[in-house]
């Protein structure tokens, strides 16, 4: 069982807080991740149909059964548990006695907040990080990478992608996306998720996305509202400063997984990669989202961002640090080129002082340092976060 860079902070919380809440994905791994942790805890899937019948209409029976521990997963299939937890919880202040699981992040939030508020730590599990899977000694095709993504399953069952993914697809739509909204035209809103990810790292347009779907802009943002909520994409908002420029408002959309992106894209064998459109996309969606779960994985709030002006400079990731900003360049290119330094120039120029690291990573082989700038190969993810932490 691969080691999860999460769990040290699971079991801290897990000594501190009455509760703990884990959301993500289908299929990142929480029910194992949990099951691992808290062994000595029942298990309780709200999934099954009884089970979920009961703890919805005797919710107080329901969790009487229950000593020492339980974890509940897909918490959200019975939104009101929560509240009857929380007398549970003030009258016992036992640490670690709930692990709640849920994959519809919104609505599980927005629950365990008004019930659970200072009981719970809410923590965030998305598919495999690179750092998981391998070492920064390996050197893996990035044909590959892209192209399988980083849903566990996937690995450790060593499923072909495309057949995984379909899968993945045809059960996310048929089930949770009816389950939270009626969607009459599925082929539609099918056609509307891969529109999407034709989209990644561009600047959202609502007019577009809407005429190409043939629906209008109210549904493309209720759309793009409903594939967040399920951590299927989510946006990366620019960065605003007082730089006296023009600096643009609109979001960017990236996909929680790039092999679910990539299949979108119809890629169906790894190779297909490397002659696609959209390849630079797609290494940047990897690379932003390596980003991210290292966020989430160290329970860091998510500061990231992307800078723009209206002249079109730019840079691809910002990311908070305290009073400081790190600058991150993202180039799919395996040659390295002096012109992929222009973005950080300019944005260094603007933000001075306070730009206090800049770093260039690649799909090249060599790491090395040019004009203050860190450069560095993908498979040395690793290494930057250690350099920013």
């Amino acid at each position: 069982m691969l080691h999860r860079h999460i769990e040290q902070h699971l079991l801290r919380l897990s000594t501190q807080y009455p509760a703990i809440t884990l959301t993500g994905p289908r299929q990142s791994g929480k029910t194992t991740l949990c099951q691992k942790l808290f062994k000595g805890h029942h298990y309780v899937n709200l999934e099954d149909l009884s089970v979920r019948q009961f703890a919805i209409e005797d919710p107080k029976g329901f969790l009487q059964q229950y000593h020492g521990g339980v974890i509940l997963d897909e918490i959200q299939r019975a939104p009101d548990l929560p509240s009857y937890l929380q007398g549970i919880i003030d009258t016992s202040n036992q640490a670690g006695q709930f692990i709640l699981t849920g994959s519809q992040q919104f609505e599980v939030v927005n629950n365990i907040n008004q019930s659970l508020a200072g009981r719970t730590a809410v923590c965030r599990l998305l598919p495999l990080a690179y750092g998981e899977l391998y070492s920064s000694e390996d050197n893996p095709k990035l044909s590959k990478i892209l192209y399988q993504g980083f849903y566990p399953r996937i690995y450790d069952k060593d499923l072909n992608p495309t057949e995984a993914l379909s899968f993945y697809l045809t059960t996310y739509v048929e089930r949770d996306i009816r389950s939270l909204i009626n969607i009459k035209d599925l082929a539609t809103f099918e056609r509307f998720l891969k529109l999407c990810a034709s989209q990644i790292g561009r600047l959202v347009n609502y007019s577009q996305l809407g005429n190409d779907c043939g629906i209008d802009q109210k549904t493309v943002k209720s759309w793009l509202s409903l594939l967040e909520a399920s951590y299927i994409l989510y946006p990366l908002q620019p960065h605003f400063q007082n730089f006296r420029k023009r600096l643009t408002k609109s979001n960017k959309l990236y996909f929680y997984d790039v092999g679910f992106a990539s299949f979108l894209l119809g890629i169906t064998k790894e190779e297909q990669w490397q002659n696609h459109p959209l390849k630079g996309a797609l290494f940047e969606n990897f690379i932003v989202t390596e980003f991210l779960k290292n966020q989430y994985n160290n329970i860091l709030p998510k500061n990231l961002y992307f800078f723009r002006d209206h002249m079109g400079n730019e840079v691809d990731l910002i990311l908070e640090q305290g009073q400081g900003l790190i600058s991150i360049e993202i180039k799919a290119s395996a040659t390295f080129n002096t012109q992929f330094l222009k973005g950080l120039g300019y944005y260094q120029k603007l933000a001075k002082d306070r730009n206090t690291k800049r770093y260039l990573v690649y799909a090249g082989s060599d790491a090395f340092t040019i004009k203050d700038v860190n450069v560095l190969p993908f498979w040395q993810l690793e290494n930057v976060f250690k350099m920013i932490s």
